[in-house]
């Protein structure tokens, strides 16, 4: 049996055709169906505009865990503390803070095998995502369920 994280990748970016709740989901969609790929997330606990209230718990408990990670010993001292913050994407409560940061951050990345496979910046405007054929699939089912047209991603030219 093929896993849906195996196989080669499609890179796709957000088109700007969409209103500020469809790129939240959009950003929201693609990391559900890219959850199980992702090994390593980092997001920053920085925006451009202000957090809508809905996500400013969110933003605390991400510093929260930049200042979790000092204590640890995984993070210096000196690190800003609100950027890079590392997120255990299998740990349900972090992901959870990805979900509800990456449309506002400046930047929010996940890693699989030492290759990008999400990242989200510019607060919200730009997304771009490495799937399977599967997973695109999966992604363009999950965003038409939510009345998102399949032209709300194009094919990353690079």
């Amino acid at each position: 049996m093929i896993n849906q994280d195996d196989g080669p990748r499609r890179a796709l970016l957000l088109g700007d055709s969409l209103e500020p709740a469809e790129l939240a989901r959009a950003h929201h969609e693609a990391l559900l169906v890219l959850r199980s790929s992702i090994e390593t997330a980092h997001i920053d606990a920085y925006s451009d505009a202000a957090w809508p209230q809905e996500v400013v718990s969110f933003y605390e408990r991400a510093l929260s865990m930049g200042r979790d990670a000092v204590v640890r010993g995984a993070r210096s001292v000196k690190d800003d503390p609100g950027m890079g913050i590392d997120v255990d994407v299998h740990d349900d409560p972090q992901f959870e803070v990805l979900l509800a940061l990456a449309p506002h951050t400046i930047h929010a990345e996940g890693w699989r095998e030492g290759q990008l496979v999400f990242s989200a910046s510019d607060t919200g405007t730009a997304l771009w995502v490495a799937v399977t054929q599967q997973q695109e699939v999966e992604l363009m089912s999950r965003l038409a369920a939510h009345g998102i047209p399949p032209t709300a991603f194009v094919v990353d030219p690079k």
